[in-house]
């Protein structure tokens, strides 16, 4: 089902108006023999429809497609039985099984520890891995993640003292949306420029007293390069929820990560399905001073990023 706001309706980030639906509608209709995924390149070229770093949000705009359809608003090309209509992620490849090794216990200072890295993981075998233990020892397991995404292992000399997993921002959350101040087709639009800590696991065989911290600040100093180098820009927020049943959220505090509350517990349950869920608390860090003003642009997505160094 489409949002909609009274007037237009919504895909992700994107107001789809009565002129859009013509427009593609008559495209269709010049160009019949135009492949699905040519249809959609062509569409995102000349609707403007781009990620943050300018590239064609073509799997959005097949959703789009679809779902015209399905609402009886077009009537796309018959599917192609081969060539390049299939969908494909970054992030698509079945995960090999993987040994689950415990590590010999590690306990000792920060200092003594040396210095602590983290690697961002792009190999099949190092994502496998890393998906494999954020499963076996993290208490929520291991999830896909969506939008944008990114896997740090952390290492320090030839240790592998845990995992941190990174991926698109919470659609909505009431105590963070009012701290950016943005509204809410602000926020449909710059959401991408919000990255979320989604797990965070240290190995329950490292016990190195303010690791967690320093790692989160290590994060957050290295980060929107990282995600420049993969993605094409630089995120301004980092956010983090953590489940105050079973902790405080210590380290994220001794990071300087600000607290802003809590979550509902409700979740964005579909209709006709039940979503079971407690409040968690909201962290987020700014990764840049000016964050908040930013996030707050109409036009975020066309700026050239004066604030990138």
């Amino acid at each position: 089902m489409f949002q909609s706001d009274g007037l237009n309706l919504w895909q992700g980030n994107r107001e789809i108006g009565a002129e859009d639906i013509a427009y593609i509608r008559t495209l269709i209709e010049r160009f019949p023999r135009l492949a699905r995924s040519e249809l959609a390149d062509t569409l995102c070229e000349h609707l403007g429809w781009l990620t943050p770093a300018g590239a064609p949000k073509k799997e959005a705009c097949r959703k789009l497609l679809a779902r015209l359809e399905a609402g009886g608003e077009i009537r796309l090309p018959a599917r192609r039985t081969q060539g390049g209509d299939q969908t494909s992620g970054r992030d698509r490849a079945a995960t090999p099984s993987v040994p689950i090794v415990s590590g010999e216990s590690v306990q000792c200072t920060l200092a003594q520890l040396g210095p602590v890295r983290l690697r961002l993981l792009g190999q099949a075998h190092d994502v496998a891995q890393c998906n494999a233990y954020v499963e076996r020892f993290h208490p929520l397991g291991y999830h896909k993640p969506f939008g944008y995404w990114a896997r740090y292992r952390i290492e320090a000399a030839d240790r592998s003292l845990g995992y941190l997993l990174l991926c698109g921002a919470a659609r909505a959350i009431e105590p963070r949306d009012r701290w950016i101040g943005w509204s809410a087709r602000q926020r449909l639009a710059n959401l991408p420029w919000v990255v979320n800590n989604n797990r965070f696991l240290v190995f329950p065989w490292v016990r190195i007293e303010h690791l967690a911290s320093h790692v989160l600040g290590q994060l957050a100093r290295q980060l929107a390069d990282d995600w420049q180098a993969c993605w094409g820009y630089r995120p301004l927020l980092l956010e983090s929820f953590v489940d105050p049943a079973h902790y405080r959220g210590t380290c994220y505090r001794g990071a300087g990560w600000q607290l802003l509350g809590h979550t509902s517990g409700r979740g964005l349950a579909r209709p006709g399905k039940h979503y079971h869920s407690s409040a968690k608390l909201i962290f987020v860090k700014a990764l840049q001073a000016q964050c908040r003003r930013l996030l707050c642009c109409d036009q975020l997505q066309e700026r050239h990023e004066p604030w990138a160094k």
